[in-house]
């Protein structure tokens, strides 16, 4: 330690030391910190000192100052004589004997400034002598010795021989005597001091009998409690506590008993302080110790216990020696020793003395105390009186006498509470020590609850100023605790008292669900485990729970619920946990469960709404099975149980409702199950794919058609529980967040929840997510009144923008609002103007209309980009979103049937002899009132349909604006009108099917209803594909209404012309200039439209089976789905159903064994077509095919880069053309002016090329031929460019993603890779399509066709059928149907170059004259078609306008021609003039050419016949199974696609025998590598493959002339030298 004397101070100590010392005193003595100031000064004085002792300074110095600093503190004195004793110590061990006297002299210079007393206190006795303080030391040592013996050893004992036993009778006759007189405790302590002066009383025993009479005479408390007080003045204070402590001892046997009047006693003292708790609490036992092991004991024997209750016991002899070992323990542990504290504690209680209590509860283990009954109940009683003014105040129930309390006489007893702010004060604190044994005392336990009923009454309402909402905050918090703590503990050691459950439940409901669920929350999880009797409570309760669930049936429902009832009344919270378990194991549970509820109390249903969401959350179980595609079977179990237990009983939603929202909000959509269930069953609004089409047409109608005839179970008596879920929504405000966050959701099913899960749950949780928010927004629209709706859901722009919902949803929940706000509006109107006429009325609906939704169209133009606008507009867009099919169509026929139903039904009533007649005619009444609800609503729904058409029609001119293409307003309206919405929900589907009828029927001005229809059907695959299982089911639906119309139309010629015939939906346009030199618009007729059906159903095929052959789950599966649900109006044709038949028996063959669910898919499938079979009709019945024109083969157009300058122009392919700019327009009218003329003229046209057999594995060819093919077609390519615009992106896009195989295209360039597609044979589905657009164009001849061919196809005709016959005998494998019908093989024309054909005889050169053939090369999704050629028959899918097939028939003037020939023509694209006679003289040359090489390539070809057929047997026996069933299939009758990786359209001429030959030498080596697809097919087409460039020049000029000249015979060699 620092000094705090510097060695300089003492050598200047006259100079400034002294002052120094002095001022370093008195600041230490004034320092705050009362302990360091002792210190230091301590050691300042000690330095002083020992400075003196050293002889650095002298005493008389050291005597003056300290002279001067023993003022500065009272304590100075002190602590100078502790400095001394210090000293005295320390100098009397040295040997230097100047020290000492330095020391000696020091002391002696300072006596005055200290007492002797002190001196004499703390110095050594020889040090006071040689002061001279002391005479000797020794005599001092003994006197002390003395003294300390008389004090601390010498009993005062009286000599009780002296006693007299008469003054002991005296004495107890002065206690005994009647007290109730003048006579006060004073005057008789003055007989009593004289009693024991004169008799030698012992004071201490007179003390004893005092006490012994006041326990004899308690309720003398005023007398003799003075009386003690005032002995006790004459007696040491210790005395008291002695002898009340020698009293307990005496009771301390084994088998005493103290006496309740000794605690009494003991209790008053304690309360009037004449004795110290600390001092009595040590005569006590038993000690604390043994206290807390009896504790720990009782918390192990209870655990004992209910490991017992929950071991699974095998044999009865155990449980008869347990019930035997049980007996012995109970005697034993009967009789508990005497607790003397305890006793204490009661007598205290009960005389009030609320501080000495808890101070000897705080020494004991928790709730010990109270778990003694007595003791509870002396508590208890206590509490009764604290609170007895404010409960008679606030707390007695109306009409309730009550039986007052009255206090306790005792003024030292806790304060009565007369506010709730004094409750704070000792209640409260009370009750915590009373816990859960506040369950001795039901009528407290109603008193509390009532006190706090009344106090949340008060705390609830306005108006109090801050200070006080403080502490009623305080005070609320205050409640909540002794809730938790007191209230439910006790309840459940209470004995099943439904009166206090539902007591309980009145002061419950005051507080917010939060608060309640986080009271049952500890109630159930931590509670329990707090003492032992709780721990026994729930081993027994749920002991007694797997009795009566063990038991539970059907059949028993109401004795069982009983029980559960009077099991739930104490313990809900563990009775629950287990049923929820057992319910979540065994759904069968659930229906008996539910209805054995009954019996419960509020409190009891309100603990169930927590225990299901408990066991919603719970973090431990998975929500998904182990499979991870099914979502768990406890949380279904759940979900069902919720909404079936909240429908039926009284339950709060506001929790469950909160939970899934925040499961949502959470990114969890597991949970939306159990919003699913909840709305099904209480509201009754039911979401199932599986409804029929009478059910669906009933959901269009009113309210009341849909409650009888649109949902599975009649759904009755949910106007209660519908209420409820509507208030728990609006209370809570959770109506539009939950409809936001599924919104939301159904996106972050797929992107954020569906990471890792397999695809087949996330479609189902993207189901389920979009199914709950259909019915949820279903029950807002339906139970919602318009204010309440349309203060809640934004604007649509909010919606979209603000909130991000997706556009059909956001729709989905405004279209109520609209649909509120028009009627509201029209109500306005119609009330303001009284005209009854239809029209005013009209006008009033069409006004309010446009109110109510100008603003929405201002609102949806920020939703798209501005071009969007361009095509349709804002209103179109609108009111396509807001309308329903409530709105379009009035369901006569279901109004009809469930009015029959109840007509049926009052007959049955009629008959019914057993039933009473009041309920007859209370059922009559019902069925009476039900049927004319009905009929009104019928009514006023036709009248409310009128009214929505006269808006349509006023509107609909302004609905298409087409500003860019008709084609491009379709593909909007597709894109975000029908395709949205037709997937949302069943009726949306059947909506957006109705909705494009009408849009056609109101001749609504730029809307190509073909164009719509045959976008829908065209290119279904990659809408089916990327559908979920229910989205499947609805686009299956949408596409089953839209066949419905499409085969209505086509069934009857008198129906397609009044309602197609004069519309502009049914308009063809041609783009080229006629012969009337203007723009020809023409409608399409009955025929040409029936073969555009056939054209669409082969559609369907082509993309069922595609998706079908891909072995893809979510492929099969929705195709499945989908050709289910279209199965009324698909397949009609025999061939395509076989087709599909086949592929659904493969895939019920392959998915067997690996995928159950699609097995039973396709074999329902597979069943239901087969049923379907005899329906089915031959193609030829389904549309009107010509005569088979023998050898009219339709070549594929070239689609290479000039694809959009060929003749395809002439199909009235809208799209291209409207796609197409305005100066490729003009390309195409100026191309096609002379080709129509010529393609009318060649009615059949081109030569047949096929391998004669129909097989397709072509020959080898000489490199040679290969070299000048590939020349060839290098030139066409060059010519191509030059004469005709670029091909459009649309048939570059197919080039790239068709079928075939692009390492040969790269590698042998466009050429080699056309020759190797044009080689794979067309199947008889597409040969079909050709015959049919033949037929087609033959009818369409006589409008368009020039005179002079009209006259000489006829006689053509009849030459054409010879050599077909000739072939049909050479070609065993065609089927007589393929002869007659004239049918095609696909050629997979790649979209690149064109491939030049093989050699040609001179003949071929000779018909070219007359010949045109144009065909189109296939798109990649879509087995390509022949059509007529006429400007009829539109081709209008965007994938298919790249493949028009036009086929021209040949005329044909002799048949050794046709033998000979083969085709080697070029399109023309560009028509110069040239004169007649440079035409002959071109035409001459190449016909001689042609003639040599086809002498020279006949031999040739006779040698590599044989080569042929061995690479044939080959390549068989390569072909895997299938595919050679296949082929043998599509040999035969059938005529179905098989998605052999090149199948197009394609020629299918009929040779005779010699061009056979010639075209079966060449197979090529290179075509071996693709033998496999091609062996698939029946045919290929083979062409000359060697062409000098001199000849195609000389075949070139002939174009032009043949074109400008408009010659007709010059026109008929150009396009099939093209193409093969």
């Amino acid at each position: 330690m620092a000094a705090l004397l510097p060695a300089e101070w003492i050598k200047n100590w006259e100079k400034g030391g002294k002052s120094e010392f002095v001022q370093l005193c008195r600041a230490l003595s004034e320092n705050k910190n009362h302990d360091v100031g002792f210190r230091d000064i301590q050691q300042a004085l000690y330095e002083l000192a020992y400075h003196v002792v050293r002889g650095n300074l002298k005493h008389d110095q050291a005597s003056n100052v300290l002279g001067d600093v023993i003022e500065f503190r009272e304590d100075m004195p002190s602590i100078l004589a502790d400095v001394f004793c210090i000293l005295d110590i320390e100098t009397s061990c040295l040997e230097e004997k100047n020290k000492r006297d330095h020391f000696t002299q020091l002391v002696l210079a300072c006596l005055y400034l200290v007492s002797d007393t002190v001196l004499k206190e703390r110095l050594d006795p020889e040090t006071l002598e040689s002061l001279g303080l002391i005479k000797q030391s020794q005599q001092f040592n003994q006197k002390s010795v003395k003294i300390k013996t008389k004090l601390f050893y010498k009993q005062q004992k009286f000599n009780l021989l002296r006693e007299e036993n008469e003054g002991y009778a005296k004495l107890i006759a002065e206690l005994g005597q009647d007290l109730s007189g003048n006579i006060t405790s004073d005057l008789i302590l003055e007989n009593i001091k004289s009693l024991i002066g004169c008799f030698n009383l012992d004071p201490n025993r007179v003390l004893d009998i005092i006490l012994e009479v006041y326990e004899c005479r308690p309720e003398y408390d005023d007398f003799f409690v003075p009386l003690i007080e005032s002995y006790m003045y004459m007696c040491e204070p210790q005395t008291l506590c002695h002898i009340l402590g020698f009293k307990f001892k005496f009771y301390q046997d084994p088998s005493g008993e103290t006496p309740s009047s000794l605690y009494r006693v003991a209790a008053v003292l304690l309360q009037h302080n004449l004795i110290d708790l600390e001092d009595l609490y040590v005569h006590l036992l038993p000690g604390d110790n043994a206290i807390i092991e009896e504790h720990k004991r009782e918390i192990v024997e209870a655990k004992q216990i209910v490991r017992k209750l929950t071991m699974v016991v095998l044999s009865s002899e155990k449980t008869e020696e347990k019930e035997k070992e049980k007996e012995k323990e109970e005697e034993k542990t009967e009789k508990p020793p005497d607790n003397q504290k305890l006793g204490l504690l009661e007598a205290l209680l009960k005389i009030g003395d609320w501080q000495h209590a808890q101070s000897i509860m705080d020494q004991m283990p928790p709730f010990y105390s109270t778990s003694h009954r007595a003791i509870a109940v002396a508590l208890c009683q206590l509490v009764h009186v604290t609170v007895e003014p404010l409960y008679r105040r606030v707390g007695v129930p109306k009409g309730a006498k009550g039986s007052p309390i009255s206090s306790l006489p005792n003024k030292r007893a806790p304060k009565q509470a007369e506010s709730f702010e004094e409750l704070k004060k000792e209640v409260f604190n009370m009750l915590c020590y009373l816990g859960p044994h506040l369950s001795h005392d039901p009528i407290l336990f109603a008193k509390v609850v009532r006190l706090g009923k009344a106090f949340m009454k008060e705390f609830q309402s306005d108006g109090s100023k801050q200070e006080d909402k403080e502490k009623m905050e305080t005070l609320f918090s205050c409640l909540l605790s002794i809730t938790d703590q007191v209230l439910l503990p006790s309840l459940s050691l209470m004995d099943c008292n439904a009166c206090m459950s539902e007591e309980l439940w009145g002061m419950f409901k005051t507080f917010p669900y939060q608060y309640r669920y986080r009271l049952y929350g500890q109630w159930k999880n931590e509670t329990y485990n707090s003492h032992p009797l709780l721990v026994k409570v729930k081993a027994q309760t749920i002991d007694r729970a797997k009795y009566i669930m063990k038991r539970l049936t059907k059949e028993n429902v109401k004795p069982s619920g009983r029980q559960i009832g009077k099991l739930s009344h104490s313990n809900p919270t563990i009775l629950f946990d287990y049923i929820l378990s057992q319910i979540q194991k065994y759904d069968n549970l659930i229906t008996p469960v539910v209805d054995s509820l009954k019996y419960l109390t509020s409190l009891n249903y309100d603990v169930l709404a927590y225990c299901i969401i408990e066991a919603l959350a719970n973090p431990e179980k998975e929500r998904m099975k182990h499979d991870d595609t099914t979502i768990s079977s406890w949380l279904q179990s759940l979900a069902s149980f919720c909404g079936a237990v909240f429908r039926k009983y009284p339950i709060e939603l506001a929790g469950l409702l909160q939970y899934v929202a925040n499961q949502l909000k959470a990114g969890k959509s597991f949970d939306l199950l159990i919003l699913k269930e909840v709305v099904q069953k209480m509201a009754g609004i039911e979401i199932t794919e599986e409804m029929t089409m009478e059910q669906l047409e009933a959901m269009t109608g009113g309210e009341q058609l849909k409650a009888e005839g649109g949902y599975f179970g009649q759904i009755r008596n949910t106007k209660k529980s519908s209420q409820r879920l509507k208030d728990a929504l609006l209370d809570h405000d959770l109506a539009l967040p939950l409809c936001l966050l599924m919104a939301q959701q159904r996106n972050g099913v797929v992107f954020q929840e569906g990471g890792e899960k397999h695809l087949k749950l996330v479609g189902k949780l993207y189901d389920q997510c979009h199914d709950t928010l259909v019915q949820f927004g279903g029950f807002l629209a339906s139970n919602l009144s318009t204010e309440d709706y349309i203060k809640r859901v934004p604007s649509i722009d909010v919606l979209c923008n603000e909130f991000h919902t997706p556009h059909d949803a956001a729709f989905f929940l405004s279209r109520p609002m609209y649909a509120h706000h028009i009627s509201s509006k029209y109500d306005e109107l119609k009330k303001a103007e009284k005209g009854n006429k239809q029209q005013h009325k009209v006008h009033k609906y069409i006004t309010s209309c446009e109110l109510v939704m100008a603003p929405v169209h201002e609102a949806v133009i920020s939703l798209h980009l501005p071009k969007v606008w361009d095509d349709i507009s804002p209103q179109f867009y609108a009111t396509f979103w807001s309308l329903t099919m409530y709105d379009l169509a009035v369901p006569h026929s279901s109004y009809d049937r469930e009015v029959n139903k109840l007509k049926v039904q009052m007959k049955a009533i009629d008959d019914n002899q057993e039933m009473p007649p009041n309920k007859k005619k209370k059922e009559k009444e019902r069925c009476t009132a039900l049927q004319d609800k009905l009929l009104e609503e019928e009514k006023k729904q036709l009248e409310h349909v009128q009214r929505v058409l006269q808006r349509l029609k006023l509107e609909k001119d302004n609905w298409l604006l087409a500003k860019s293409t008709k084609n491009e307003t379709i593909t909007k309206f597709l894109q975000l009108c029908i395709f949205p919405r037709c997937i949302f929900s069943a009726i949306d589907a059947v909506y957006c099917a109705h909705f494009v009828e009408l849009v056609h029927q109101q001749k609504t001005p730029n809307f190509s209803t073909l164009l719509c229809y045959d976008r829908v059907f065209s290119d279904i695959i990659y809408t089916v594909a990327s559908c979920t299982e229910n989205e499947a089911s609805r686009y299956g639906r949408f596409l089953c209404c839209m066949l419905e119309t499409v085969t209505r139309w086509h069934s009857d010629r008198v129906i397609y012309e009044k309602e197609c015939g004069n519309y502009p939906g049914f308009l063809t346009i041609l783009r080229a200039t006629g012969f009337d030199g203007g723009n020809k618009a023409d409608q399409l007729d009955y025929e040409n439209f029936r073969h555009v059906v056939h054209k669409w159903h082969y559609k369907l095929t082509k993309a069922s089976v595609h998706c079908l052959e891909t072995g893809e789950y979510t492929h099969i599966r929705n195709i499945l789905i989908v050709l289910t649900k279209i199965l009324p109006w698909y397949p009609k044709v025999l061939n395509l159903g076989q087709a599909l038949e086949r592929r659904v028996h493969k895939i019920c063959q392959e998915e067997k064994e690996k995928r159950p669910d699609l097995y039973a898919l396709a074999m329902g499938y597979s069943g239901q077509l087969k049923s379907r079979k005899p329906f089915m009709i031959p193609e030829n019945e389904f549309h009107h095919k010509d005569p088979p024109a023998r050898n009219a083969v339709p070549a594929t157009v070239q689609n290479g880069p000039g694809g959009a300058g060929m003749p395809t122009s002439l199909t009235i392919n809208t799209v291209r053309l409207e796609e197409g700019t305005a100066e490729e327009t003009d390309k195409l009218k100026e191309k096609s002016q002379g080709v129509v003329k010529v393609i009318n003229k060649t009615v059949n046209a081109t030569p047949k090329v096929t391998t004669s057999n129909g097989n397709s594995a072509s020959n080898s060819k000489i490199i040679k031929e290969k070299d000048d093919k590939e020349k060839s077609g290098k030139e066409k390519d060059k010519e191509k460019k030059d004469k005709t615009p670029a091909a459009t992106p649309e048939m570059k896009a197919l080039g790239k993603d068709g079928k075939e195989k692009p390492k040969e295209e790269r590698a042998n360039k466009d050429e080699k890779a056309r020759e190797i597609k044009e080689k794979t044979p067309k199947s008889d589905k597409e040969k079909e399509k050709v015959k049919k657009e033949e037929k087609a164009s033959k009818e369409e001849k006589s409008k368009t066709v020039v005179t002079i061919i009209e006259s000489k196809s006829s006689a053509e005709k009849e030459r054409e059928k010879e050599p077909s016959r000739e072939r049909d005998l050479a070609k065993e494998m065609k089927s007589k149907e393929n002869a007659k019908g004239g049918e095609k093989v696909p050629v997979a024309g790649s979209l690149k170059s064109p491939v030049p054909r093989s050699e040609t005889s001179e003949s071929e050169r000779e018909q070219k004259r007359r010949k045109v053939d144009t065909h189109s090369s296939p798109s990649h999704s879509s087995t390509v078609k022949g059509t007529a050629v006429l400007p009829k028959v539109p081709l209008v899918s965007e994938n298919y306008s790249s493949s028009r097939v036009i086929s021209v028939h040949f005329l044909q003037d002799n048949l050794n021609e046709l033998k000979d020939s083969s085709a080697k023509h070029y399109i023309n694209h560009t028509t110069p003039t040239l004169s007649k006679s440079k035409e002959r003289e071109v035409e001459k040359k190449d016909l001689d050419k042609s003639r040599e090489r086809s002498r020279e390539r006949e031999k040739k070809d006779e040698k590599d016949r044989k080569e042929r057929k061995r690479d044939h047997s080959n390549s068989d026996r390569e072909v895997p199974q299938d595919s050679t069933k296949r082929r043998k299939e599509e040999n035969g009758t059938t005529g179905s696609s098989k998605h052999s990786k090149s199948e197009s359209p394609s020629d299918s001429p009929r040779l005779n025998e010699k061009e056979k030959e010639k075209n079966k030498s060449k197979s090529s080596g290179k075509e071996k590598g693709d033998s496999i697809k091609a062996e698939k097919m029946e045919k290929s087409s083979s062409g000359s493959k060697k062409e000098s460039r001199h000849d195609k020049e000389k075949a070139e000029k002939k174009e032009k002339r043949d074109s400008t000249g408009g010659k007709e015979e010059k026109k008929h060699h150009k396009s099939s030298d093209k193409h093969r």
